[in-house]
């Protein structure tokens, strides 16, 4: 097994190959040379303690500090702890309901289906009924920032409420966080 191509052919003052020392590591004491010689003794030194070195850190699983279980798990619960929960038009007694995170996200992909704008960030907070209040930020390509994309998001938001999750928006707010070069 080649240990490494940057040391092929490198040889020792005594002139043995280091590269055949080390395939030849458990058998020092059968060459006379290998075994008497102090450059091949420290060299077989060096690499023993290399091996057992690597033999520890691959066997050695350190567990993760307490603390860092405990902040990663505060984020993975917050993550997904549902925020309110808005009732969905239905028939059936007790209805469905679905989160506001979930209604921000299909709302995003409207305003991302306008050619010229990506939607940043979504916030929607739920009213009596079945009715939703939003803030959208957006990045607007540059130089083509015209009002006809953001009358076109603001057209397709509550559109896609209405067709896909079977909400109204009571209140749109867009605004136009960041540029970007198209």
């Amino acid at each position: 097994m080649a240990m490494n191509p940057a040391t092929q052919g490198y040889a020792l003052p005594c002139g043995r190959d280091m590269e055949q020392l080390w395939q030849r590591l458990e058998e020092l004491g059968n060459d006379p040379h290998e075994r008497d010689c102090p450059h091949c003794r420290a060299a077989h030194g060096s690499l023993q303690l290399l091996r057992e070195a690597t033999a520890e850190l691959r066997h050695d699983t350190p567990a993760p500090s307490q603390d860092l279980t405990s902040r990663i798990m505060a984020a993975v619960r917050a993550e997904v702890r549902r925020r309110e929960l808005l009732p969905l038009p239905t028939h059936e007694p007790g209805g469905a309901r679905i989160s506001e995170r979930v209604v921000a996200a299909i709302l995003r992909f409207a305003a991302d289906t306008v050619p010229g704008v990506r939607a940043r960030h979504c916030r929607v907070t739920t009213r009596p009924g079945t009715k939703v209040e939003v803030e959208m930020e957006l990045a607007v390509r540059y130089p083509d920032t015209t009002g006809a994309a953001l009358n076109l998001v603001r057209e397709r938001v509550p559109a896609a409420a209405g067709a896909r999750i079977g909400v109204e928006v009571a209140r749109l707010d867009v605004s136009v966080t960041d540029l970007y070069d198209g």
